[in-house]
Order: C-alpha cells, then structure tokens, then sequence
C-alpha cells in the first residue's frame, strides 16, 4: 500500500485507485478495517450521569456513522472509475482491428498485384495457344491444298496470272485476320485484367472508408457515454455529500435512542450472522453431498457407455475418448445453451 492516506474519520483509505480498488475486494482488509472500527468506537469511555458524558457516546455513534459514509462514497467513486474501462477498451481493440485490417490490404497489395499480372499472363498464354491452333489448321489447309495442287498440276499449268493473285491475296487476307484476331484476345486479356485490378482497389477502399466511418461513429458514441459517466458520477458524488452531512444531523439528534437500538440490533445480527453460518454449512455441506452423489452418478453412466462401446468392438482407448469426446460436446452445448445431436442422458 502506498504511504499516501486520506484521514476518513476513524480509519485511514488508500488514495491510489489501485490500491484501493484492491483494498475494497480483499476480505481481510475490509474484516481488519471493521475490526479496527469497531476497536476504536468501543473504546469509548464516559459518565451516562452528566451531559458530557453521554455526549461521548453519541459524539463516537455519529463518527461511525460517518466513517460507514464516507467509505460508501469511496466506494462508489471507484465503480464509476471502473465503469469507464470496457468503453476504453472496446474502443482500443476496434482501432487495432481496422488498423491491422488495413495493414493486412496494404502488405497483401504485392500479392494482389501479382496475382492480376498473372490474370493478364494466363490470358495472353490462351491467345498464343489460340493462335498456335490457327496456324495449325491453317498449314493442314495449305498442306492439302498443296497435295490438290500437285494432283491437278496439269490444270494449274493452265491457269492465268489472275488466279495466281487471287490466292496469293486470299492468304494474305487470312494471315491478317489471323494476327487481328490474336491482338484482339491479347487487347481484351489486358483490358479485363486492370479492369479486374481497378474493382479490387475500389472495392478495397470503399470498405475502409465504411469502417472508419463506421469507427469515427462509434468513437462519437463512446465519448458520448464516457462524458454521461462522468456527469452521473460528479452527481453521485454530489448526492454523497448531501447524504453525509444529512445522516450525520440525524445522527446527532438520535444518537442516544440509537445507542440502546444498536445494543439490540448487534445482538440480532450476531444471532443471525450465527444463524447463518451454521446454514451456509450446512448447505455447503448439502451440496458437496449432492455434487459428489451426482458426480458418482455420471461416472456410473458413463462407465456403462464404455462397457456398451466395448462390446461393439471399439478398442477401450477409443471408447474412452468417445465418451469423453461426448461429455465435452454435451457440456459445451448446454453453456451455449445449443442442443446436442448426441447425448449422454444422466
């Protein structure tokens, strides 16, 4: 603990959150802290015949009051502290996952390109195939056309020049659809593949774009919350002080009648306190039997799951990990509150 304390009446609190956020969920410093209370105010001394007397008594009712307060106040300003964090923290994981998000985008980006740019390969490698498949029946073409030729050379002979620039045109004409054809797969191949590259870049950023302003929405709502926190707890705060001051008044004005009511009232608690100790153990008690009697119960049933399993042929290993395959399944099954297709009915 730190050695800085704020003085609250009969006992001293620590002042860094930490340390009193650990104060407040340890048993023993609370038990210590109400037992030193207690110490103190039953330390008290006076004479109930004469007025001085009896107000030392009523003077040491009010500061337990007081103390009890004040500590409740303590308290409660820590909660709203507390409060904050999970907003501050969802806030943090969103900006990590959009940040790592865009990050992973960004280192992808290489891939991405490579991955177009061999689109456009694969695209021209199929219009090189195509053009290869055009030569070919191209030079069957010509090589049966040549076999005719030789066959008909007689008539060929007799043929005119005419004839001769005819053919010659016509497969000039071919050897230029045939390139026209193959710059045409070529030009759509590279054309698809930045069209391809462009969808995937504008798709990229218009789902950044969502997210950041998805992210800027939920850090406006956010701050939002966070300034409502602070607002609620500045009134709490307000409220405690009110409420102090005014128990305190209340508890100058009767602190004599409630010094008789707190004799009682103690010895109430006492017997209910041990009223329920000896419950609590016996319900400890209770349900440690049940858990045990229910804990023999399941392993009786499982144990006869394994001797069916034997019996099918499943090796004891197997069987062993089927049933405890199926106990998890079940377990997991009802905390998710899903059902289960296979069971173990206890």
């Amino acid at each position: 603990m730190s050695e800085e304390k704020t003085e609250v009446a009969l006992i001293t609190l620590p002042t860094v959150p930490a340390e009193l956020e650990a104060a407040f969920i340890d048993d023993k410093f609370i038990d210590d802290l109400i037992k030193s209370i207690r110490t103190k105010a039953s330390s008290v001394v006076g004479d109930l015949n004469t007025v001085k007397g009896r107000k030392v008594y009523i003077s040491m009712a009010a500061d337990v009051r007081s103390t009890k307060v004040m500590i409740d106040a303590a308290g409660k300003d820590l909660v709203a502290e507390m409060k904050k964090r999970p907003a501050m923290v969802d806030a943090s994981r969103r900006k990590v996952r959009e940040a790592l998000d865009d990050l992973a985008i960004e280192i992808r980006k290489p891939v991405t390109d490579w991955e177009a740019e061999q689109d456009r390969i694969a695209a021209e490698k199929a219009a090189e195939e195509e053009r290869q498949r055009i030569a070919a029946e191209e030079k069957a073409a010509a090589e049966a056309l040549a076999l005719r030729v030789e066959a008909d050379h007689e008539i060929a002979l007799l043929m005119n020049d005419k004839f001769d620039r005819d053919a010659a045109d016509a497969k000039a004409e071919a050897e230029r659809q045939r390139i026209a054809h193959e710059e045409e797969i070529k030009r759509q191949a590279a054309e698809q593949a930045r069209i391809d590259a462009e969808e995937n870049i504008k798709r990229e950023r218009e789902e950044s774009a969502q997210r950041e302003a998805a992210f800027k929405l939920k850090a406006e709502q956010e701050e939002q919350a966070k300034i409502e926190v602070q607002q609620a707890a500045e009134r709490e705060k307000k409220e405690a002080a009110e409420k102090v001051e005014r128990e305190k008044k209340e508890a100058q004005e009767h602190a004599e009648r409630e010094k008789q009511e707190a004799i009682a009232e103690e010895q109430r608690k006492q017997q209910e306190a041990e009223q329920r100790r000896v419950a609590e153990e016996k319900r400890i008690k209770d349900e440690a039997d049940r858990r045990a009697a229910n804990i023999e119960h399941q392993k009786k049933i499982n144990n006869q799951v394994f001797d069916i399993l034997i019996k099918a042929g499943i090796s004891a290993d197997c069987a062993k990990e089927c049933v405890i395959a199926i106990v998890k399944h079940q377990k997991e099954a009802a905390a998710s509150g899903q059902h289960s297709p296979v069971k173990i009915n206890y």
